[in-house]
């Protein structure tokens, strides 16, 4: 059709004589007539609406909560401390004991669990470990505490419960944050050098752990995992300590492993609890957690990290020659504290979950 449409165009120049050069532009008007654009499709209103949420996901990763209403203590110990150095006892969560509690715990069980298989441990000689047990797990809960901030210090600003931490709000630098840390694990290292020369041994491996465990929220759903290795470390301390060496002695060492293990599955618990505070800032933050993975059948989870516990603690009892007193009064106080626990936590209220995450340690763990 172009083509005959410019032979009768031709023809008529020729004829006429008229119209010199036109052809050319005609033909080349012709020939590389350009094509319609087709229509743009319309994006679906679903598609908007998502990326519109993303945006708004985004803009809260970006956006730091508010600053401006931190107050000082007013009550309690830290409030008698002088200004300058609140924050610090803030950092080491000097004014929530609970998690010293959760740490200090393991080392008790595994101190008297090991003290009959010790033989010529005295009283004394298992009160004074007890002791320094209790002063280790202060000083290195409070390392721990602030290596966790220091890996946190840009998530945190986005998190309502850690906003007005001290790295996070700016009343302590990283690197003074840095040194304190580092003069808390020489005061940890000096402690862990009053027991027998072999715990210290056993208790450099835990180090890494400790340190590992703000890591861990980044790239697992499950960190809880990686505090409870962390913090259930001393269920192995106990032995050594009263000088009972796991590697020659069977039975010591199946009782502290069941033990260990059944530290660990009490540890995913209640930080399970603790973990549903945060639940709608960790989304916003980015941060992972099992509460987030197992959000709709949590109460499930639980149960069975309970019926874990129970159960790795009586085969640490059986290991270790334990009497009908260790199985009623341990694992049966265990299995109501934890049942009653499990039963009555409502995991949607920040409170109630604040509530058994801090009496649920005494109840269980002073049970046990």
């Amino acid at each position: 059709m172009i083509l005959s449409t410019q032979v009768r165009l031709l023809r008529r120049t020729r004829l006429s004589g008229r119209h010199h050069g036109s052809l050319p532009a005609v033909s080349s008007c012709l020939i590389n007539r350009t094509r319609p654009v087709p229509p743009t499709r319309p994006v679906p209103f679903e598609v908007r609406r998502s990326q519109s949420s993303e945006n708004q996901v985004g803009s809260l990763k970006a956006q730091p909560l508010n600053h401006t209403h931190y107050t000082p203590p007013q009550t309690g110990l830290i409030a008698s401390l002088p200004p300058s150095w609140i924050p610090y006892a803030e950092l080491v969560r000097l004014d929530k004991p609970t998690g010293t509690y959760y740490l200090f715990f393991p080392t008790l069980f595994s101190t008297l669990l090991a003290a009959p298989m010790a033989g010529s441990a005295t009283p004394l000689e298992v009160f004074g470990t007890i002791g320094l047990f209790f002063t280790g797990a202060l000083v290195m809960r409070g390392a721990g505490c602030a290596v966790n901030d220091l890996w946190d210090r840009n998530l945190d600003p986005h998190v309502e419960r850690t906003k007005f931490r001290p790295i996070a709000r700016g009343a302590i630098s990283p690197r003074n944050a840095l040194a304190f840390t580092g003069t808390q694990f020489l005061a940890g290292l000096g402690i862990l050098l009053q027991f027998p020369a072999k715990c210290l041994w056993y208790g450099i491996p835990s180090v890494p752990i400790v340190l590992a465990y703000p890591l861990a929220k980044r790239v697992t759903h499950y960190p809880q995992v990686v505090l409870g290795l962390a913090f259930s470390w001393g269920a192995i301390m106990g032995f050594p300590a009263l000088g009972v060496d796991l590697l020659t002695n069977h039975d010591a060492l199946v009782a502290a492993g069941a033990l260990y293990s059944s530290c660990i599955a009490w540890t995913v618990l209640y930080d399970m609890i603790y973990a549903h505070m945060d639940i709608k800032d960790d989304v916003a933050a980015g941060i992972k957690s099992i509460a987030l993975r197992h959000e709709h059948n949590t109460k499930a989870v639980l149960t069975g990290l309970a019926a874990s516990q129970v159960a790795l603690l009586g085969v640490a009892g059986v290991a270790a020659g334990c009497g009908p007193v260790f199985f009623v009064g341990s694992c049966g106080s265990a299995i109501l504290s934890l049942g009653l626990m499990i039963w009555k936590v409502q995991l949607k209220s920040v409170s109630n979950c604040w509530w058994w995450f801090k009496n649920g340690c005494l109840l269980t763990g002073g049970g046990d």
